[in-house]
């Protein structure tokens, strides 16, 4: 059963100091960087290790489904508590922030050696990973809105970390227009629209907060649950679903999630250790964490008889549509960061989607676990690609895949890592991560038996070839193949194309190796996780599991049993169908992709769709940036520069001229007329009260 701690105990001591520590190396590393720029980084990774190990004491809390809740007076005007909420959801999460920005700022000083800014760039670091913790321990939504805005800050800073605009920093193909508006990024550009972008689904969230707080009287997560009458009240007026949904309005926007997502392809102007920290295994996170911490609450509320399935349809069609849509676009990218951005939109939006399948549902537990299982195994080999991606950028000096090619025998070590990262991403059946956590997203949409669950389940396979293919068009592009013009003219001139330093890829090394590692028991890793979290679920919300039927899959080996044999075999075939396409195009050369598209007109209007970003970018950009824009100039010019200027400058000019010529006029200078003037008129206002 769960255990409230409410002293300040040992383990609850480890809560705080998960994020107060990121926090404090923040604060002294501006002072020490003063003194020395190179011994800012041996403080920041000195700092997140110290986080690390403390999220790591927490670990037998989790396992024993216990939990560590303590709080401190935070307003007492308003008496308003904050504090530390570190339950097996918590504790999980901590961790695998906690250890990747370990790893990854390892990482970092290697790759940003040399630059001038260093103590910049690890201020901006620390802070976020503090920020990140406060929003995965506290213990209600003020707390979490506070990290929320902190991890915000922290992107819109690292992304434009390189503020000079310097072309090597932009992304996009210069010149470039789609609609007429130019698909070419400046980091400042970047950094200002992930900014504005996240901002329209933080004032969603702070509404929605805002909202449930006047009907329950608190943030705090262990309230909202243990007091239900403020669900009931909500319910009755038809505001409990719109306040679910406006939090889940912030989750979008910090996720990258349709319609939200078009900044998170402009954020890889930031360094890539920004990219494999913030943009893919962390801060994107926060919004699939958001609704792993509220979900629960509202699938309980259901249960009790508040009713709130279409906040669960919303989440899943969310993330349906964002998977889809973004690994589309993937596919035809030149660019590997974005490639990989891509990617990682549309895998938290397979999260999201396996989240909102469990509220549809009896068994809610599968669900929950697929989708967080997803964000584990995701966090490790997407950071790994994403630093081994660094690597390439930093020994080619180009962020094109086609300045690449050939490069298997000089980056040995970070061609196969990431192959094996790859694998992860794209499924790769039986040994890797992101098999068993796909195959459990697959499972718990087929199994869920709702309305939705043939097209959800659709988009979801359909994905997954997708996400095969384009890996492997990325490995093949990368790797495969004979070198560049640009490595030949690097060579010409004198560079040595090599591999990457001991600090850069040892950290990408370590998670490729437990992508592949956890995934030879990833099966027992999932049951392990399943288990755990009814335990949680049981204990905490009062969700119920079922004992699901197994005759099923009692035609599997018997180390499958357990497996859906219909989600089984849709991983399998969708790994097979898009890494084999992926090899006829990219590493056979069997087939040439441009000659394929250009060979008629239907595969290439689907490319320039793709390429073009479904024109949604583009489309938004018309309406919120253009429109406005020519609206705002037409009232300067028509009412500004004509009624103001014309109207009120020179036509009220001219009649107070006039004015001032007619009142001129009756200044005659002789004091008999001005007594004539004030004698009538103090006779008028006799008369007119006597009427």
């Amino acid at each position: 059963m769960a255990t409230e701690l409410m002293g300040f105990e040992i383990g609850t001591l480890s809560a705080w100091l998960v994020w107060i520590l990121p926090f404090a190396a923040a604060m002294i590393i501006p002072g020490i960087g003063k003194l020395s720029k190179h011994a800012t980084g041996f403080v920041a990774v000195g700092f997140a290790l110290m986080s690390a190990l403390s999220a790591a004491s927490m670990i037998p809390v989790a396992l024993e489904a216990h939990e560590l809740h303590h709080q401190i007076m935070w307003i007492e005007s308003i008496g308003l508590k904050g504090g530390v909420l570190a339950d097996p959801l918590s504790i999980i999460m901590a961790n695998v922030v906690g250890w990747i920005s370990f790893l990854i700022m390892i990482y970092s000083t290697g790759y940003m050696k040399g630059d001038k800014d260093i103590p910049r760039f690890w201020f901006w670091m620390m802070f976020f990973i503090g920020s990140m913790q406060l929003i995965v321990l506290s213990d209600n939504l003020l707390q979490v809105f506070f990290g929320w805005e902190g991890v915000g800050l922290a992107s819109y800073a690292l992304i434009s970390f390189w503020y000079r605009d310097k072309k090597k920093d932009h992304v996009g193909v210069e010149g470039r227009t789609v609609l007429g508006m130019l698909d070419y990024y400046s980091p400042t550009h970047a950094g200002m629209k992930a900014f504005i972008m996240t901002k329209v689904g933080d004032v969603m969230m702070i509404a929605g907060m805002l909202l449930i707080f006047l009907f329950a009287g608190t943030f705090g997560f262990k309230e909202l649950m243990g007091d239900t009458d403020w669900a009931t009240a909500m319910a009755a007026q038809g505001l409990l679903v719109p306040a679910f949904v406006l939090l889940f309005g912030g989750a979008v926007g910090k996720s990258a999630q349709f319609p939200l997502n078009e900044w998170l392809l402009e954020a890889m102007t930031g360094p890539t250790a920004v990219s494999a920290l913030i943009h893919a295994a962390t801060m994107v996170k926060a919004g699939v964490f958001l609704v792993a911490r509220i979900g629960p609450l509202v699938f309980a509320l259901g249960a009790a008889g508040i009713m709130a399935d279409q906040f669960f349809e919303i989440v899943a069609w969310v993330g349906a549509i964002t998977a889809l849509l973004l690994a589309t676009q993937g596919m035809v990218n030149p660019e590997i960061k974005k490639v990989l951005a891509y990617s990682t939109g549309s895998q938290i939006g397979y999260m999201m989607m396996a989240l909102g399948v469990a509220g549809l549902s009896h068994q809610y537990v599968d669900g929950y676990t697929a989708g967080f299982f997803h964000l584990i195994s995701h966090a490790m080999f997407k950071a790994s690609l994403f630093m081994a991606a660094g690597s390439l950028l930093h020994i080619v000096g180009s962020r094109f895949m086609t300045d690449m090619g050939g490069l298997k025998k000089q980056m040995k070590k970070t061609y196969a890592f990431m192959w094996a990262a790859g694998l992860g991403l794209m499924g790769a059946p039986f040994i890797t991560t992101g098999f068993w956590s796909k195959d459990a997203i697959f499972a718990a949409v087929y199994e869920s038996g709702n309305e939705w669950a043939l097209p959800l389940y659709i988009i979801a396979v359909l994905t997954a070839v997708i996400t095969a293919f384009y890996t492997t068009r990325m490995i093949g592009m990368v790797f495969f193949g004979k070198k560049s013009k640009h490595i030949e003219k690097m060579e010409e001139e004198g560079h040595h194309i090599h591999e990457a330093s001991l600090s850069m890829w040892i950290p990408y090394g370590i998670l490729a190796v437990l992508t592949i590692g956890v995934g030879l028991i990833g099966l027992s890793a999932e049951e392990g996780l399943h288990h755990l979290f009814t335990d949680y679920l049981e204990h905490s919300f009062g969700i119920h599991t079922e004992h699901a039927a197994t005759v099923e899959a009692s035609i599997l080996p018997e180390f499958l049993q357990g497996l859906n044999p219909v989600a089984l075999g849709s991983s399998l075939a969708a790994f097979s169908i898009g890494i084999g396409l992926g090899y006829i195009f990219y590493i056979g050369r069997w087939v040439d992709p441009v000659k394929f598209v250009n060979s008629n007109i239907f595969f290439y209007s689907i490319h320039k769709l793709f390429l073009n970003r479904w024109y949604l970018n583009a489309i938004i950009y018309w309406c919120f940036v253009a429109a406005p824009l020519w609206l705002a100039r037409g009232i300067f010019r028509y009412f500004e520069k004509t009624a103001i200027d014309y109207g009120m400058n020179a036509g009220v000019q001219k009649a107070v001229g006039w004015s001032a010529k007619v009142i001129q006029g009756t200044q005659t200078g002789v004091s008999q007329s001005y007594l004539f003037v004030f004698g009538a008129g103090l006779l008028f206002v006799v008369l007119i009260l006597l009427m």
